[in-house]
């Protein structure tokens, strides 16, 4: 299976761009369905890679949920298909695609990351560095979903305390600016139940990217 294409350089590119944006809450809408089953078996601190894997099994298996996408990839190949149809690597796999047409050639993408963590130590640490760097920033240098026009973030906020999260990711992104091509301040957009979203703007090489971020 093979995973973004150009073909988002075809047609109206703004119809395209509405349409990643129709994904991402449709899939949002599937998340807050099945949270609950995903993370009931889980340890009290589950690793990253723990939680979304629980996400995606119950996606894929929940009547409600299944059906909203063609399938639910967890860290998909990390292949895409050029205009000539050709196959390309990409150097690091993203967390999860929603995946929307049978081929696989056009889907949106995830990236997941702790947030609010407890050391060993007690404390409590953010992790928003991480998140910015080793997710947000994937998405900017074109490791991930390098043919599409949107990227998502999906922040697992460990201890409940999303105002907390979304005040350190966002001045963490606003830190990283420049790094980020960030095309203005993060700006806020409607909740699904309870995630939290905002959205970023940045310039990828000669194209626009968009990031939708749920905590």
């Amino acid at each position: 299976m093979t995973y973004g294409t150009d073909r988002m350089s075809e047609g109206d590119k703004q119809a395209w761009l509405n349409r990643f944006r129709t994904y991402d809450q449709r899939f949002l809408q599937g998340v807050m369905k099945v949270w609950p089953a995903a993370i009931s078996g889980l340890s009290a601190d589950p690793e990253e890679d723990q939680i979304t894997a629980a996400l995606v099994v119950k996606l894929r298996s929940d009547p409600n949920t299944r059906g909203l996408f063609h399938y639910y990839a967890l860290q998909p190949p990390p292949v895409r298909l050029t205009v000539a149809g050709q196959v390309t690597g990409y150097r690091l796999r993203v967390d999860l695609a929603a995946v929307v047409d049978q081929d696989g050639t056009t889907h949106i993408a995830y990236e997941c990351k702790r947030l609010n963590v407890r050391g060993a130590d007690g404390a409590r640490r953010s992790q928003a560095r991480g998140y910015v760097r080793d997710g947000m920033m994937r998405f900017v240098t074109g490791d991930y979903a390098s043919g599409l026009p949107v990227g998502c973030m999906l922040g697992y906020v460990m201890d409940g305390d999303l105002r907390w999260a979304w005040a350190r990711v966002t001045a963490t992104v606003m830190s990283q600016a420049p790094d980020l091509g960030l095309q203005g301040a993060p700006s806020s957009a409607p909740s699904v139940g309870v995630i939290q979203r905002f959205v970023t703007q940045h310039k990828r090489n000669s194209r626009s990217l968009e990031m939708r971020h749920a905590l």
